[in-house]
């Protein structure tokens, strides 16, 4: 019986030690920081509404972890998230030519931004990412009228997507 509690032992630590883990190890940042400013997000882009959209994305995504206070401005804040929305692509990838035309039925839309956060009063950041970048996709649908609808649609989830892993690559150790 003690052998096979040798062997059993001896096979969790095997097992275990198979170099498959979460990276993750936890929240990071400084435990002083109790109010983060999101000043809006510069926009190079030109798309309408994409920084407004984005910003608060990244604003409610922060209040999600529930320990900080978000604001608007850089005055008396801990600490200030900073971004520049530098490109929006959107491109068809799928076609179709049912009606002897060719015709784009899914697009592609993508997102990459210059972020920093840093604490108040420090030089050097406490993460920074030159070209973060987020993508989705959406199906065109039967009518063409609906493309507006659908590429709002598509905005939202990729603002909510970009602001999720944004977040987790500021705060976690990834």
């Amino acid at each position: 019986m003690r052998r096979r509690e040798i062997l059993a032992a001896a096979g969790s630590a095997l097992v275990s030690g198979c170099g498959y883990a979460l990276q993750g190890r936890g929240i990071t940042t400084d435990s002083s920081i109790k109010r983060i400013g999101v000043p809006l997000f510069k926009d190079r882009s030109g798309k309408l509404g994409l920084d407004t959209r984005v910003t608060q994305a990244v604003m409610e995504e922060l209040l999600k972890r529930g320990r900080f206070t978000i604001v608007r401005d850089i005055t008396n804040v801990d600490a200030v998230v900073e971004g520049e929305i530098l490109s929006w692509t959107v491109a068809p990838v799928n076609f179709s030519s049912d009606t002897g035309t060719t015709q784009a039925t899914r697009y592609a839309i993508s997102l990459t931004a210059n972020v920093v956060y840093r604490k108040v009063g420090q030089k050097e950041p406490l993460w920074a990412n030159d070209a973060f970048s987020q993508r989705d996709e959406y199906d065109m649908g039967e009518s063409a009228q609906n493309y507006f609808d659908r590429e709002m649609l598509s905005i939202e989830r990729l603002s909510s997507a970009f602001a999720r892993n944004l977040v987790a690559a500021m705060l976690e150790a990834f």
